[in-house]
């Protein structure tokens, strides 16, 4: 009789952990050790793994990097936390592409939402709020909504929280909801894509100065 439990346990223990990653699980998209799981497409930024953390690096005249993930996402709850240099714009895509350019790249200009991240400043700035990356909209977000505020914290760690579900996406940023947008046409081009790290491109003879990403997760909705 002990053996039989013991048996039935033990099969369990191997059910457990060689059962798939259900809808609904948080998924970390970080293994915190290589980039095991990203592609980097467009510009020439550096990205590498420090203590951790995924830190991307500026290029000398540079136009936009992007640090993508191999695997698509449609509608989900994504999480991450990120330092951004003072003087370095930054963002994260969701729901991206890539399209064909007249230019010599590889994979196409990358496309698509992107969560903007920027230091807050004197003034206060536009991060959390969403651009339409290479689309030929500008800001997603409309003008009357995109009002300078300070929920990032400059030269520290701000966690993001991203929930795109349908046309519907909303962000917060420590905890602090910042956009709350809903558009059907972004949704109709952009129903699902990568996920992608941005180190905006620089003027030569700027920088160099870095971004940095870590506990990037992300949960599916059904």
């Amino acid at each position: 009789m002990k053996t039989v439990r013991m048996m039935t346990l033990a099969f369990a223990a191997v059910a457990l952990i060689s059962a798939p990653v259900m809808a609904g699980e948080w998924v970390s998209l970080f293994n915190g050790k290589n980039l095991d799981g990203w592609i980097q497409k467009n510009g020439t930024a550096t990205y590498s793994v420090e203590d951790g953390t995924i830190v991307g690096v500026t290029s000398d005249g540079s136009p936009n990097s992007f640090l993508c993930s191999k695997k698509d996402y449609g509608n989900f709850e994504l999480e991450f936390e990120v330092k951004v240099h003072n003087s370095l714009n930054s963002g994260v895509q969701i729901r991206s592409q890539t399209k064909e350019t007249d230019k010599k790249d590889t994979f196409g200009r990358v496309n698509g939402p992107q969560v903007e991240i920027e230091a807050s400043g004197n003034n206060g700035a536009e991060a959390g709020y969403i651009y339409g990356e290479a689309t030929g909209r500008g800001w997603l977000t409309p003008q009357d909504q995109l009002v300078p505020h300070k929920k990032m914290k400059d030269g520290e760690w701000n966690k993001f929280r991203v929930v795109a579900n349908g046309p519907h996406i909303q962000t917060w940023i420590n905890g602090e909801m910042v956009a709350d947008l809903t558009d059907e046409a972004i949704y109709e081009t952009h129903p699902k894509g990568f996920i992608g790290l941005q180190v905006h491109g620089i003027k030569k003879g700027d920088g160099p100065f870095d971004v940095a990403w870590r506990n990037i997760r992300i949960k599916t909705i059904d």
